[in-house]
């Protein structure tokens, strides 16, 4: 009979000391590690499973997990598992939810009262609509009006919560009388999901484009989470994929032509991948110009057509 390896299941104390603990998120959410399968060399132990002999010549953990970061191999990570019970608002779990990689369980106001707790914006908190993107956003209110703002908020929010009690009172449905809460309304829920996709999700949440709300979250779970749980892979995830830059064919070919010392035929490329207008003609707003511009920048080289 074939002799197996003695296995434990994988323990990690920085994780264990903060299990089910909730880590307080805006006003009064949070976040707390109900439970997680596995670490670092369960993504390691899946690999050389997977790969057999040819990974042996890696011989340290973090430079497999590495490999496996680098090369887009994203089976070995999702044999890493955590079980998070989060407390957010509506319109931020309206978000949340759409990244269908997960196994849910939320609260149920059709079953519960709904949870006495919306989420409240101080007066120098109101953000301004941004000018160049139009789901997001960018500055903020003047305080001074933030002030009324906030005021306004809190008026609503009373107002909703008790027209919900009373309806409650007068043995209204629960399902019909929570329809006018407003979508600052906390909500509750159990989510459990693979390293790969939770690494996903923090990719997206993360990013500064993200609304503040759930990129709040999502900052959270990455670096007091997931940093504690799987450190190497959060490292590599780090290097390769948040702080890492991505060069298309189009990037690649018009930095070939800087670094030749030949702008003129940067600026020919860019122009006839349609980012540029013919030379002389108004130039207008282009995303993927503009992303082409920042990878320059964040490689410290001169943008030809400025």
């Amino acid at each position: 009979m074939q002799e197996f390896e003695h296995l434990e299941r994988p323990n990690v104390p920085g994780l264990d000391d903060i299990l089910g603990h909730p880590i307080k998120v805006l006003d009064d959410g949070f976040v707390r590690v109900v439970d997680y399968m596995g670490d670092d060399s369960s993504i390691v132990q899946a690999a050389r499973v997977s790969y057999g002999k040819g990974t042996k010549k890696l011989r340290q953990d973090r430079g497999l997990i590495r490999y496996l970061m680098r090369h887009h191999h994203s089976t070995p990570f999702e044999m890493c598992e955590i079980k998070l019970h989060v407390r957010v608002p509506m319109d931020a779990w309206r978000q949340w939810i759409r990244h269908r990689t997960a196994n849910v369980n939320e609260y149920s106001t059709r079953y519960s009262i709904a949870i006495d707790a919306a989420q409240r914006t101080a007066p120098d908190q109101w953000r301004l609509q941004a000018v160049s993107n139009r789901q997001g956003s960018e500055g903020f209110v003047d305080p001074e009006r933030g002030v009324a703002f906030t005021e306004q908020e809190t008026e609503l929010h009373d107002t909703a919560r008790r027209i919900y009690s009373e309806r409650l009172e007068a043995g209204v449905a629960r399902e019909q009388a929570r329809k006018d809460l407003p979508l600052a309304t906390y909500t509750e829920a159990y989510w459990k999901i693979d390293l790969h996709n939770l690494l996903h999700f923090l990719y997206l949440r993360m990013d500064e484009h993200a609304q503040y709300e759930i990129r709040a979250y999502a900052e959270v779970i990455g670096k007091e989470i997931v940093a504690r749980w799987c450190p190497m892979a959060w490292e590599a995830f780090m290097d390769y994929r948040v702080n890492g830059t991505t060069l298309t064919d189009l990037d690649s070919r018009i930095i070939a032509a800087i670094a030749a010392g030949e702008p003129e035929r940067a600026v020919d490329i860019a122009i006839e991948a349609e980012i540029l207008p013919p030379r002389g003609e108004e130039r207008k707003r282009n995303m993927e110009r503009e992303e082409v511009e920042e990878k320059l920048r964040r490689l410290g080289m001169k943008i030809p057509w400025e």
